[in-house]
């Protein structure tokens, strides 16, 4: 059963930071690439950062680029870490974080229709 788990996100000030992880699962994790997204209540769900199967390539959106900084592990048991360290945080990074997968992409690599798979999310909420 194919598996993303996020953990890390809680309550930071602004111009602080977080290290979110997502642990992945029952798919062979190194034919996959790999991504985040963010969705605010009241907003549609937003990629934030992906990166591809070996690693070797990510991609952000405009909104964290030079803050926000992806990346992966792959573990001796086959399973995937799956990190997004967050610097520099703002109010308006407050959201709920998923951690999500994909194998076939014919858009960006930033469209939540590029992945298959995706976690429960994790809550990150900044104040000001």
């Amino acid at each position: 059963q194919v598996q993303l788990v996020e953990s890390g996100g809680g309550s930071v000030q602004a111009g602080g930071s977080l290290r979110l992880s997502c642990v992945a699962s029952g798919y062979s994790y190194s034919t996959v690439y790999m991504g985040w997204f963010r969705q605010a209540p009241g907003k549609e769900r937003e990629g934030v950062a992906h990166i591809s199967t070996a690693g070797g390539s990510t991609v952000y959106a405009d909104s964290v680029k030079g803050r926000f900084t992806i990346s992966r592990v792959s573990q001796e048991n086959g399973k995937i870490t799956l990190y997004l360290q967050m610097n520099s945080l703002k109010p308006e990074d407050s959201a709920m974080y998923y951690c999500a997968a994909g194998t076939y992409c014919r858009g960006g690599y930033l469209d939540r229709y590029c992945y298959n798979y995706w976690g429960k999310g994790t809550q990150v909420t900044v104040s000001s």
